[in-house]
């Protein structure tokens, strides 16, 4: 457990944030579907992005840690037969993006994880698998993993998923599918939710010389027997990450700059600070970073299904705001790391704030938030986003100050550097 001191605060500080971690595992992934040697630099070193380094060692790729960027060499998709589990966590984003993409290798491959992992939705993928003749099936029969992939002669051709719950489910058929001798023509059905994300999927793959069409987020079309080409990639700091610091300024009414990432990022999370702008913070952006500025809170009626992650941390700052605060169509963090819904709810009324879910809504009416214990359950983003609410309110402890190391290792040491 960690007890969050309430100031005093620097006026004005610069942060750096740890590389993205979505766009890791992209890279990480598509780095072994090369044909060769990747080096990628600025990859994040967390828990989750372990796990999927992990599972591609036992896939067969190759890995080398030099100063600053890792060193992978990539078996363009001939991942070696493994009788052994692929033990993924609570990492959704491994379980997902690697269900699909195991499917090119040989023999039968099984996934799984944590017991959280294991009441976590992956049947939408099974699904498309099957309707390309690869026996895919949850081992427990509830639509969740521990999940079974029996490969064989897998072609391509066309297929259509329901990508409602979870938008990974989609970036897995895309990532496997330039390998397959017919390619993939790719049919959405209903989603997907979290979009930035399909976008972050295709410009990893385009910066790896892969070519596709799409037709919005309905239909995409990825051309076969193309190659992940070898060669040098960088991954850019995490807007994720970068929320907690921008949230930290908005609360405290302090300036803090977030350095390195690119005003043009397609990272989804970056437009927080835009909703923080609406809420009142003053946003500044130039060639070094993005800086917040706290101001008086307002309370905003926002739809965050596309930045899901994000929910969490303006739910936070939603917190001190004057008036409610309506956050629509997240109903999907029902099944992240933890039900982050209910885990928002119980933990701001521990701390005398209202907040409830109506419908696929989420609404926060603003006040003056208390001290009190927060359980995280065990989800890093819960512990990151309520360690913001003790920058202004006594007597928070965070327990479980540890779950932060599934994408943020150091947080704490740079949490610190808030203070005078």
């Amino acid at each position: 457990m960690i007890d969050i001191i309430s100031g005093p605060l620097k006026d004005f500080v610069e942060i750096s944030v740890p590389g993205s971690k979505s766009f890791t595992h992209r890279m990480l992934i598509a780095a072994a579907l090369s044909g060769g040697k990747c080096t990628v630099e600025n990859c994040l070193d967390s828990e989750d992005t372990q796990l999927t380094r992990a599972a591609l060692t036992q896939l067969g790729v190759k890995f080398q840690t030099d100063p600053d960027r890792l060193v992978i060499y990539g078996q363009g998709g001939k991942w070696l037969p493994n009788p052994e589990p692929l033990f993924l966590g609570n990492s959704g984003t491994s379980m997902r993006l690697l269900a699909a993409v195991v499917a090119l290798g040989t023999g039968v491959y099984r996934l799984m994880g944590t017991t959280r992992m294991h009441a976590r939705p992956i049947q939408d993928l099974l699904d498309a698998l099957n309707q390309l003749d690869v026996t895919a099936r949850s081992m427990s029969r509830d639509g969740c993993p521990p999940v079974e992939i029996h490969t064989g002669t897998l072609r391509g051709g066309s297929v259509s998923i329901d990508c409602g719950t979870s938008s990974q489910y989609l970036s897995g058929l895309l990532l496997m599918a330039p390998i397959l001798e017919r390619g993939l023509e790719i049919h959405v059905t209903k989603g997907p939710v979290s979009r930035p994300y399909i976008d972050m999927t295709l410009q990893v793959m385009a910066q790896f010389g892969i070519r596709y069409e799409r037709d919005g987020y309905r239909q995409f079309k990825v051309f076969g027997k193309q190659r992940y080409q070898p060669g040098d990639y960088a991954v850019e700091p995490d807007a994720s990450q970068a929320s907690y610091f921008w949230a930290a300024a908005a609360v405290s009414g302090t300036t803090v700059k977030v350095t390195g990432l690119p005003h043009d990022s397609i990272q989804g999370d970056l437009r927080i600070i835009e909703l923080l702008e609406a809420m009142g913070c003053e946003v500044d952006r130039d060639s070094r970073g993005i800086s917040v500025t706290g101001g008086p809170l307002a309370g905003v009626d926002v739809d965050m299904g596309d930045m899901p992650d994000m929910v969490p941390t303006l739910a936070v700052v939603a917190a001190f705001a004057q008036g409610p605060t309506r956050i629509r169509n997240v109903a999907h963090l029902k099944v992240k790391e933890s039900d982050r819904l209910g885990a928002v709810t119980n933990e701001l009324a521990k701390m005398g704030i209202e907040a409830h879910p109506a419908g696929d809504d989420l609404i926060v009416h603003g006040g003056a938030p208390k001290g009190a214990v927060i359980n995280t359950y065990n989800d890093h983003r819960i512990a990151m986003s309520f360690s913001v609410v003790g920058l202004r309110s006594s007597g928070v402890r965070i327990e479980n100050e540890g779950c932060v190391a599934k994408s943020f290792p150091t947080y704490w040491e740079v949490f610190r550097q808030l203070y005078s």
